[in-house]
């Protein structure tokens, strides 16, 4: 294989391994894995880079790059995913694409398409639609809405994957959302980073993205074994457009559910100059629900993170109401007793301090 291919975004997205008979060229997959490719791949869609492929051990069923892209037979058991629900954040409503939750921000949904299909996807409802892209006319229908209510401020744009849409479209969408006085900040959440970073070696893009700042990035590394030398050179290539960069990883069983697992993330995200922002509790997503850990498995997890990090590294702990109720941060509870006179708070160490009121 020619390097110069391999550092083709257009090259990883035509060559997305979807079939098991694909996949088998890479990887060793179980018995099972090649059952479920087969029957959940009618109902969710499964689609790899070359490249995040690559990362993957192909020998382990236990790797964590694999088991977010290879399918296994619990993502359909009617039993494990019973209490999950495909919309369970009521995102849907009466403008096609459009959440508005918040007062001041709203959620922008323009495309179901996605370099790579994570089996811990919070929109997989959007998956069985098939690949599509919003047109003109259903944009400009969103936009207008956000014209016409000075409150909003905020502006992010979602998917599937909004830095998957060619130049010419994602430049109509910055294009207008900045004619817009009132909105502030627009914010695209993109996992590219991770799953094909050629995309941000293309300059037009970058210009793009420079021209209609202020532009957040929000990317989605769930493990360290993501962070490569071709990914840290586009967050690199990002920051130097004044582009800040910020991550939100999802806590997910058998995959990072582990405390030195997210230490060593965080870390790593830190050493590549991305901001953790967000480490999400695995939404009740139907699908999706045998990557559920427990609340106090995260809470363990946040923890373990204090006192043997900086604050910089340490992300917000949060889960989605269900309902649309919006997010909530979760944390240790570091203050064990309380009375007139003082305060006694859990130290780093396990020591309980007194503090005077």
């Amino acid at each position: 294989m020619k390097s110069q291919q391999w550092l083709d975004y257009n090259w990883q997205i035509k060559n997305r391994l979807r079939e098991a008979e694909e996949l088998e060229k890479f990887i060793s997959l179980t018995p099972s894995e090649k059952k479920a490719l087969k029957s959940v791949k009618k109902i969710y869609p499964v689609a790899v880079t070359p490249y995040y492929l690559s990362l993957a051990d192909p020998k382990d069923p236990d790797d964590p790059i694999r088991k977010q892209v290879v399918p296994v037979p619990a993502e359909l058991d009617e039993k494990i995913q019973l209490r999950g629900e495909e919309d369970p954040f009521k995102e849907e409503g009466e403008i096609k694409g459009l959440t508005h939750r918040y007062p001041d921000r709203v959620l922008m949904v323009v495309t179901t398409f996605c370099a790579v299909y994570c089996r811990h996807c919070m929109r997989k409802r959007i998956f069985s639609q098939g690949e599509k892209v919003w047109n003109f006319e259903e944009l400009k229908a969103m936009i207008d809405y956000i014209k016409s209510r000075e409150e909003i401020k905020e502006v992010i744009i979602s998917g599937g994957d909004p830095l998957t849409l060619n130049n010419e479209k994602l430049e109509f969408i910055l294009k207008e959302l900045r004619r817009i006085k009132h909105v502030e900040i627009i914010r695209l959440g993109t996992r590219l980073l991770v799953t094909a970073p050629q995309r941000f070696f293309d300059d037009k893009l970058l210009d793009i993205l420079e021209k209609y700042s202020p532009i957040w990035i929000n990317t989605h590394f769930n493990h360290s074994k993501e962070i490569t030398e071709l990914s840290q050179k586009a967050v690199e290539r990002l920051l130097r457009r004044g582009i800040p960069v910020n991550n939100q990883a999802v806590l997910l069983k058998g995959i990072n559910d582990d405390p030195e697992t997210i230490l060593k993330l965080m870390r790593n995200l830190l050493r590549i100059k991305v901001k953790p922002l967000y480490l999400f509790h695995c939404d009740p997503v139907k699908g999706v629900m045998h990557f559920r850990t427990t609340i106090e498995k995260g809470l363990e997890i946040m923890d373990y993170l204090r006192g043997r990090i900086s604050g910089m590294g340490i992300p917000t702990y949060a889960l989605d109401l269900p309902g649309g109720k919006g997010k909530v941060p979760l944390l240790p509870n570091y203050c064990v007793k309380n009375n007139k006179s003082e305060y006694v708070f859990k130290s780093i160490k396990g020591e309980e301090v007194s503090y005077p009121v």
